[in-house]
């Protein structure tokens, strides 16, 4: 059974009470051992807080005790810690950080197979001393991984990022061809490995209004990202572009393609929450290792209120588990080609 190992994030927001919403339902684990790398006595906090009294886990001292059929919790502290929900505070980046670093660390030794981390806080994480922009940067690192797509998946809709947290002002000057290239290239061998997908197609968006409209608004699409995608095509890739992304998300063309490329994080990300909130999950794709999240942030404005919903995280977890699987197939395809006649897409 795949072990999946989840990270709380921030105490303060509503990550310790997706987790519990998602698995107050054993049907989320029934082929999987899910392990809550936090702390019994911030999990008691929040389940009183939602009134989920009956909500059940066994504490274990580390992976390698977890149960099947159990929730299990790994204590990453022990003294009191001060849980003021949907304040921003010190305590929700300091513990979102350990929990981070006792799951990312038996990730990497093989004790699970697989990560799932509800949201941090940027700023809290980085007063408690992570120098990274977010779980995408800090897995790569981790993993010394040279390059990563963030990778937005909800259903048959994918969205991936050429620049990613990163200031609006610096998207033009991070634009680059081999940016471009990289990002589809880890997209393309993503969705073959990860998606079983055979011969994906992908949606290419400009960086300007209206794709530049031929130079008027902007010459990157001309200079740089169409170049990339006739590199591409004319290596037989089924990639397509570039289009103005304002009317693409849209239409109707939306559903001729396996996944899109946008230039920076609002671009792909607005589209795609528009389409799908609530239900989306974020993918690191290229990572050595599985890892999800949803798709949402701390909301502390819902924090403790009983109103966030568990659809985005449960689905972030089925999808751990799904990619775990899927790479297993595809490297039992690899062993064996002649399997591959039976792939469907």
């Amino acid at each position: 059974m795949i072990k999946v190992g989840i990270s709380i994030g921030d105490i303060n927001g509503i990550g310790l009470e997706v987790v519990i919403k998602a698995l107050s339902d054993s049907k989320v684990y029934a082929n999987s051992i899910p392990i809550i790398y936090g702390s019994s006595k911030a999990v008691s906090f929040h389940k009183k807080t939602i009134d989920l009294p009956d909500f059940q886990y066994l504490v274990v001292k580390n992976a390698e005790e977890a149960k099947p059929k159990k929730v299990n919790l790994i204590n990453c502290w022990e003294e009191e810690v001060k849980i003021v929900m949907g304040e921003k505070n010190a305590n929700g980046g300091t513990y979102a950080l350990k929990s981070l670093e006792k799951a990312t660390a038996d990730l990497n030794e093989n004790k699970i197979d697989v990560l799932v981390t509800a949201p941090i806080n940027k700023d809290c994480v980085r007063d408690a001393g992570f120098e990274f922009p977010g779980h995408t940067e800090y897995l790569a690192s981790m993993s010394e991984s040279e390059d990563v797509l963030m990778f937005m998946v909800a259903d048959t809709l994918r969205v991936g990022v050429v620049t990613g947290h990163v200031p609006l002002k610096d998207v033009a000057a991070l634009v680059t061809k081999e940016a471009v290239e990289s990002k589809l290239r880890l997209m393309l061998a993503s969705l073959r490995q990860d998606f079983l997908i055979q011969k994906p197609k992908i949606a290419v968006l400009g960086l300007n209004p209206h794709a530049g409209d031929r130079g008027t608004l902007g010459d990157e699409e001309i200079e740089i990202i169409n170049p990339v995608i006739q590199k591409l095509r004319d290596e037989g890739e089924l990639v397509y572009g570039s289009y103005s992304s304002d009317g693409f998300f849209g239409s109707s063309n939306l559903k001729n393609f396996d996944a899109i490329l946008s230039m920076f994080h609002d671009q792909g990300l607005t589209g795609f929450k528009s389409i799908s909130f609530d239900e989306g999950v974020n993918f690191t794709a290229g990572l050595p290792i599985v890892r999800t999240s949803p798709d949402h942030g701390t909301a502390y404005d819902i924090a403790g209120k009983d109103k966030a919903s568990a659809r985005s995280f449960r689905n972030a977890y089925f999808l751990a588990c799904d990619i775990h699987d899927r790479r297993k197939q595809y490297a039992e395809l690899h062993k064996n080609p002649l399997k591959k006649q039976t792939t469907k897409k």
